[in-house]
């Protein structure tokens, strides 16, 4: 008994722990982030029951007017990471601190993460009962000409300049909230993206909601990332079963890929669909489209502005138009 005790003894010494890495993209705000890390974390407990954990978290973006960080970053390490989450890991490092836990690591984590807002006044998601601009920088600078490319890429924390979405090169300069809509010069206004993704971006009035569909077009696309990369790391990637190249599809109607944006990045069910009148539908929804949505590249139709318009819609139809826009870990 005490040999098997010793033998335990020394598989436990000899346990150097799980790290969790964590980039915060300038398109993940704290809702996602949050989600994200909270499942890296549960299933390090899973795979490694009750080996200390340390987190890693790197911020991209998210600066404020002073040049420090956000709201939506600031909550991240502070109240989320250091706060909420230091009691399930071992130690913390972060871009403003790193921290060790004086107790003992817990391991009973929840199973579900609930994110809950303070009703305090604080503006959080898309207003939909104003149909007003919600840019993301609070106090945008006041200069008349778009930044440079490098700027941007600075800004966003890019080594060189490339989509956000698939990685590839050339870029274009796109605007987050369409100055047609009255979006801002500052620099936090723009992402870069190719020809392409620049072209199936949103044309909204919410800045959020650009950054949403940014993160559910890099998840979607991912598999293209990878067509240009050398041979050597195509064949790495393959053996780990990472697939490359997106699949051919049959192509859709553009309702039903409007409809399958509205599921997939703003979480609708079936009964969204029936939950209210479709004439109601559309007449609110033709209001937001006037309201709050512009066009680009003279493109008469946008699946992805479209269906912003019909989440919008549906909200001030059901009169939910102060809940946060669901976002899909």
């Amino acid at each position: 008994m005490a040999r098997k005790t010793r033998q335990q003894t020394r598989k436990k010494k000899a346990q150097k722990g799980v790290a969790i890495y964590h980039d915060m993209k300038v398109y993940e705000n704290f809702e996602r982030s949050a989600l994200r890390i909270f499942e890296c974390v549960k299933q390090a407990e899973k795979a490694s029951p009750g080996a200390p954990r340390f987190l890693y978290i790197d911020v991209q973006g998210h600066r404020n007017e002073a040049g420090g960080y956000d709201h939506d970053a600031f909550e991240l390490i502070k109240d989320f990471a250091l706060g909420y989450l230091g009691d399930y890991l071992t130690e913390i490092s972060t871009p403003l601190m790193c921290v060790r836990n004086p107790r003992k690591q817990r391991n009973d984590l929840p199973h579900i993460l609930q994110i809950t807002h303070p009703d305090d006044g604080s503006n959080y998601g898309y207003d939909a009962r104003s149909l007003a601009i919600q840019p993301r920088e609070k106090e945008p600078t006041v200069r008349k000409t778009a930044p440079s490319v490098r700027a941007i890429a600075e800004y966003l924390g890019l080594d060189e300049a490339a989509c956000l979405v698939c990685w590839r090169k050339p870029v274009e300069r796109a605007h987050v909230v369409p100055s047609a809509l009255g979006g801002s010069m500052d620099v936090r206004n723009f992402a870069l993206l190719c020809p392409g993704h620049h072209a199936e971006a949103p044309d909204v009035a919410d800045a959020e909601s650009f950054w949403a569909w940014v993160d559910y077009a890099e998840l979607r696309d991912s598999p293209d990332k990878w067509v240009d990369a050398p041979e050597e790391v195509k064949k790495l990637l393959r053996s780990h079963n990472v697939r490359i190249g997106k699949e051919t599809r049959e192509p859709l109607s553009f309702f039903s890929d409007v409809k399958e944006e509205l599921k997939s990045l703003y979480g609708w069910t079936g009964g969204d669909f029936e939950s209210v009148a479709w004439s109601d539908l559309m007449d609110e929804f033709h209001r937001v489209l006037d309201g709050a949505t512009g066009r680009h590249f003279s493109i008469d139709k946008k699946v992805s502005t479209y269906a912003w318009a019909y989440d919008i819609a549906l909200r001030r139809v059901k009169g939910e138009a102060g809940r946060v826009i669901r976002a899909t870990p």
